[in-house]
């Protein structure tokens, strides 16, 4: 599957923090349960990896990836526990040759026209715009439109349910990534019920 595959697998890439692996398989089920197939885990805690494997063997309906990855290291990490796909909150020369040697996809972060350019120029048409509202939001991803008119973006970061439309709206933008729709506290609370309501209600607002 390349990047443009996974950024159009659903118009919502949650990004997910989970401390606990025994909650990843019925956070997938909520997700699908809600109508989105797509999970980016990030690194960020010890049970990251192992809900990724858990995930990629038991539920292959589900697409499952890594985010927060900044590293070769935990590239291969990633990928190592089943990631299909790999987002970064940033961009280098390491995770783009991680990439191609590890033959798995990569959505680096971008912020800035320089960094846009680092990846049209190595063969990456699609980037996380992180952190979205911070770098400019829907303006400068309009701005962006005109030179890099090849270019598609998973804007991340300050993404919610009131701006989700304008950030869907704009051509160069595929699908958008948000934490909202996976709160660390109905986690946490085992409310699962209550993200499959999030992701149906946040399709609602797409549909208007």
């Amino acid at each position: 599957m390349n990047t443009q595959a996974i950024m159009e697998i659903s118009p919502i890439v949650p990004v997910i923090v989970l401390d606990d692996v025994d909650n990843a398989l019925r956070l997938a089920d909520a997700l699908l349960e809600g109508g989105i197939s797509i999970m980016e885990i990030t690194l960020r805690t010890e049970a990251a990896l192992a809900s990724i494997e858990a995930i990629a063997k038991q539920m292959p309906q589900m697409h499952v990836g890594a985010g927060t990855v900044v590293n070769a290291a935990g590239y291969e990490r990633a990928v190592d526990h089943g990631a299909q796909f790999v987002f970064s909150p940033g961009i280098s020369t390491e995770l783009m040759e991680s990439s191609v040697r590890l033959n798995t996809p990569l959505i680096p972060g971008v912020a800035t026209a320089s960094e846009v350019m680092l990846a049209q120029n190595n063969g990456f048409a699609h980037c996380k715009l992180f952190p979205a509202t911070v770098a400019g939001g829907v303006d400068a991803l309009k701005a962006f439109s005109a030179p890099f008119g090849s270019m598609f973006f998973c804007p991340t970061g300050g993404v919610n349910l009131n701006n989700l439309n304008d950030f869907l709206s704009l051509k160069n933008v595929l699908c958008v990534g948000g934490s909202w729709i996976v709160p660390k506290e109905a986690i946490a609370d085992k409310n699962f019920r209550h993200i499959t309501q999030l992701c149906k209600e946040a399709f609602e607002r797409i549909k208007q």
